[in-house]
């Protein structure tokens, strides 16, 4: 038996946290258990002053005596409490106390699930507003096995009852969710701020997994959060989970390289190369504690109007064959990265880019809504611990290659030009190939959507394989062989 939208229900309408918990309490087939750490049983509350829990609610309990929840759930390796670890142990250890304690022969129709979450509120001193994972395992068939929703949240209120408050609505929303939102993971992404307003909270992660979500593509579910709102920066590995932003980066040296990477290039590769050599001969930074990310501003992926997921897929899919992490973020100006990646480290920070980039960055344009304007961005561009190491661009007419040395600014902003490359934070990518400088992204792109030869050879080993054999980027095998 399988549970999907009914009746007059329309996926638009938004119920309040009574009517959707009073509607999963009413459904007898839905039956488990509430485990509730750090932030009160406040979505088990929900449940219960909505009426008819006895039918819903197997156990509720809460185990805020580390002793008591290490005892239940064992040890973690690193001694913390919220974590995503410690989430999924939970998940999984009351699910099979339920399938050890009920029969099924007695409850055939019993679809089970377990809800957790392991949270920190805000601190007394105000300074930490809190953060915690949230996830259910669950049956949408008893004959099928069990799936997972798993996200993580950081807190935006700055009191302790009021994020209690959020959580147990976020709660309802995510449990709701799961049985009748299930079929439309979009629509189910959206619902988590069902009765909730974005100054709450932010939802920075999530992975979906099971046989109902076999087809779901976790980094695709990342780019909603950003859509919609949700966060300002979602992040995932080469194997295409989705990460926590906060737990990669945390006290980590950080070296980024933005692009279109519409696809990734020689190019591209070269600057990553040469950047990390660089990077890791700086005498702060540690080579074991480094993080090397490739980021995209949604407004990079909006380039064309409207958001391309399958765009968007095909750029991941190119950089997680490359062994890479990859960043999205919603920050077009360089500093509010460089803000972003200080909550979470203090060591030193490495941007690679190229002259284009860079002459952006001395644009006072993109500082009006400042009130110090383009010094006010650049305070908090280099008072981190920042380098930015410049890969050159070809001047095609005089033959010139343009670098820090060369390169042209505003006259208004040539002074603080001076100012920061004196200081050595702008370095000089100097080992660079000069056979390669003419490729770009664009021309690439243009090449294989028109069926054009020899644009293999302006892409990284392997690359154009990966391109032909998964038709990205508009690839067509019997188009080109038309064409000859």
């Amino acid at each position: 038996m399988a549970i999907s939208l009914k009746g007059d229900q329309k996926i638009s309408d938004v119920l309040n946290s009574k009517s959707k918990a009073l509607r999963i309490n009413l459904n007898s087939d839905i039956y488990g258990t509430f485990a509730e750490i750090g932030a009160g049983q406040e979505t088990a509350r929900n449940f219960f002053r909505a009426g008819g829990a006895s039918g819903t609610i197997a156990k509720a309990m809460s185990a805020y005596d580390k002793d008591f929840s290490d005892a239940i759930y064992g040890i973690e390796e690193d001694r913390r409490y919220v974590t995503e670890s410690r989430l999924i142990r939970m998940l999984r250890h009351e699910i099979n106390l339920i399938e050890d304690r009920l029969s099924r022969n007695k409850h055939p129709d019993k679809l089970f699930f377990s809800y957790a979450n392991t949270v920190a509120t805000i601190d007394f001193a105000k300074k930490f507003k809190g953060h915690g994972w949230v996830g259910i395992r669950f049956q949408l068939d008893p004959l099928e096995d069990y799936n997972e929703i798993v996200l993580h949240l950081r807190f935006k209120e700055t009191d302790a009852r009021l994020q209690q408050e959020t959580l147990g609505v976020l709660g309802v929303n995510l449990i709701y969710g799961a049985f009748y939102l299930n079929d439309n993971p979009k629509e189910l992404v959206k619902s988590f701020y069902d009765n909730l307003d974005k100054d709450q909270l932010e939802i920075d992660m999530i992975n979906f997994s099971g046989p109902r979500f076999m087809y779901v593509d976790n980094r695709l579910m990342s780019l909603q959060l950003l859509k919609n709102g949700m966060t300002n920066a979602v992040m995932f590995g080469s194997d295409g989970i989705n990460l926590l932003p906060a737990q990669v980066l945390y006290k980590k040296n950080i070296l980024a390289l933005r692009g279109s990477f519409r696809p990734v290039t020689k190019v591209n590769m070269d600057m990553f190369e040469k950047s990390k050599q660089l990077f890791f001969a700086e005498k702060k930074v540690n080579k074991e504690k480094t993080q090397i990310i490739f980021e995209i501003t949604l407004s990079n992926l909006r380039a064309e109007g409207e958001i391309n997921e399958r765009d968007f897929l095909d750029r991941a899919e190119l950089l997680c064959s490359l062994g890479q992490n990859v960043m999205i973020t919603n920050f077009q100006e360089y500093f509010k990265l460089v803000e972003y990646f200080s909550e979470f480290t203090k060591e030193r920070m490495g941007l690679a880019m190229g002259v284009y980039n860079l002459i952006q960055i001395f644009d006072e344009k993109y500082y009006k809504n400042l009130s110090g304007g383009i010094l006010e961005a650049f305070g908090k561009l280099f008072h981190r611990d920042l380098k930015i190491y410049m890969y050159p661009y070809k001047d095609e007419e005089t033959g010139e290659y343009i670098n820090s040395e060369n390169l042209k600014v505003s006259p208004r902003t040539k002074e603080l030009y001076k100012f920061f490359k004196t200081n050595r934070r702008l370095i000089n990518i100097d080992d660079f190939n000069p056979e390669i400088l003419h490729i770009f992204s664009r021309t690439v792109l243009k090449m294989i959507q028109d069926n054009e030869e020899g644009w293999e050879e302006m892409l990284p080993e392997g690359i154009s394989e990966t391109i032909k054999q998964k038709r990205l980027f508009g690839y067509s095998r019997r188009a080109r062989l038309l064409k000859k």
